[in-house]
Formats: structure tokens, C-alpha cells, sequence
């Protein structure tokens, strides 16, 4: 995406944008120069969120396959799906179950218009405007409840969202809140940024501030805490680089799992 593209509505190019930093770390081309600024001040003080981030993407693909292959999950709730990426959720299920059936969710202008543009177009898929900090809007939506049987076992998929959720606005509840509303079988599947043991590291401050106070690492025990009520699937909570695969750790500061619901 080039400046000049800066009229799409409601979007400020000039503001750093975590959706769009988050597809630059990816090696998108959809994000603003203010968006590779923010992004290159992360890498220099963090080299290796380039490499978490791709890994992050590695374990989307792996625990997706892990739930429609193992799991027998024919319908995901992606939420917080950010700017669409390669191997989408949809895809990586078709690979096992062709009648696959994925909502995107997410609450950011650019996602959603690249969203509509790439992902809502074809059958079984569906682009929702909703907030992680309002699950019964999102599962209510009249967009979401024509594709997903909330009745049937669901994938809902929170990769790299709930390290925007202040504590304030409780996101362990929020999570509780989406699993109250889903069948015995359906499955969360978390990755989240840790504090890696050192909450007060310097980096993790100027990581915060780079995002404007908006980026809260946590504990592994307070991650942890966010599947709670959910049987989490071996091998638990781990580094995202070795969930389910013989991998040394990439960084020690974001976090895997999956949970089911008994």
C-alpha cells in the first residue's frame, strides 16, 4: 500500500496502526510509512519480533490443522483476524474439511476493507465488523449467525489480540464470555505477548510506549488464566515456535496454546 492510498475512509496514515505494523513484520506491503517507522523502532530494540511474528503465523497454521484434522472443527470465529495474510484460516481448513466455514472478525477500518475486498467474496466465508470486548455482539451478529452453527463445536481463534485488552476490560471474562456461548467440543486457540519473566525490562516500556500504552504484556500465569475453565491441549501453554513441533523457542515472549471446551 503506497501513501497515496491514504484516502480510503476513516484510516490516518500518519498514525502507526498494529494491524498494519503487525503485516509489516509479516513481510506485507499493506501498511504506511508510519507504520515501517514504528515497526523498524520495535526491531531495533527486538530483533527477533520479526521472526515471533512469522512463527506466530506458523502456529496459526499448525493449531488450525491440529482442530480440523484432529479436533474434527468444520467452522472457525477468527477474531482479531487482521489484515489477511497467506494461508488464511479458511484455507488451511479446506485442506481437511473442503466445506470449511470461517468468520473474520475484526474492529479495524483497513482490516475490514481489505477483508471484504479479499476474503468476503467467496461461499463459507464472512467479513464482521465487531470488538473482541463485546463477544455477544460478535456471536449475534446477523453476519456470523448465517454461517456459524453456534449449536456445533467452533474454532475461535485469538491469535495475537488479547495483548490489546487492558486489564480494566477484563480479558480472561471476555474470553469466559465467548466459551459460555459455544458448545461442549468447540476450542480457543491464544497467543499472546509475555513479559518473558523480566516485566521490567526496558524494551517492554518502549514497546508501550511505541504503541502508545496499548500493548500489555503479561505473565505466563496471567495467560494462562485466560483459557480457565478449558481443558488446555497438550502441550500447553508454550513458546509459539514449538507448539505441537521439535523447534527451538524464537523468543521467549510470546506465548501458544489451544483450550477446549469439556
Amino acid at each position: 500500500m503506497s501513501d497515496d492510498e491514504a484516502g480510503v475512509p476513516e484510516v490516518d496514515a500518519r498514525i502507526p496502526n498494529a494491524a498494519r505494523i503487525y503485516n509489516y513484520f509479516l513481510g506485507g506491503k499493506d501498511n504506511f510509512a508510519a507504520d515501517r517507522t514504528a515497526a523498524e523502532m520495535v526491531l531495533s530494540m527486538a530483533p527477533q519480533v520479526r521472526i515471533a511474528a512469522m512463527e506466530n503465523r506458523d502456529f496459526l497454521t499448525r493449531a488450525v490443522g491440529y482442530l480440523a484434522k484432529e479436533a474434527g472443527i468444520r467452522q472457525f470465529v477468527d477474531i482479531g483476524a487482521g489484515i489477511p495474510a497467506k494461508r488464511p484460516v479458511h484455507e488451511v481448513a479446506r485442506k481437511v474439511h473442503r466445506d470449511a466455514r470461517v468468520a473474520y472478525v475484526d474492529n479495524d477500518t483497513v482490516v475490514l476493507v481489505h477483508a471484504r475486498a479479499l476474503l468476503g467474496r467467496g461461499l463459507g466465508t464472512a467479513v464482521v465488523a465487531g470488538d473482541v470486548r463485546e463477544p455477544e455482539a460478535i456471536l449475534k451478529s446477523p453476519e456470523l449467525t448465517k454461517l456459524i452453527d453456534l449449536e456445533v463445536p467452533v474454532g475461535v481463534v485469538l491469535i495475537a489480540v488479547l495483548h490489546f485488552v487492558p486489564d480494566s476490560d477484563d480479558p480472561a471474562g471476555l474470553v469466559r464470555r465467548l466459551v459460555d456461548r459455544l458448545p461442549s467440543g468447540s476450542h480457543v486457540v491464544i497467543t499472546h505477548l509475555s513479559d518473558g519473566g523480566v516485566p521490567g525490562d526496558l524494551r517492554i516500556a518502549r514497546a508501550r510506549e511505541l504503541y502508545q500504552g496499548g500493548l500489555h504484556f503479561r505473565s505466563r500465569a496471567e495467560i494462562e488464566a485466560l483459557f480457565g475453565g478449558l481443558e488446555l491441549v497438550e502441550p500447553g501453554l508454550v513458546g509459539v515456535s514449538s507448539w505441537r513441533r521439535a523447534a527451538p523457542e524464537a523468543t521467549s515472549w510470546w506465548l501458544a496454546g489451544v483450550g477446549r471446551k469439556p
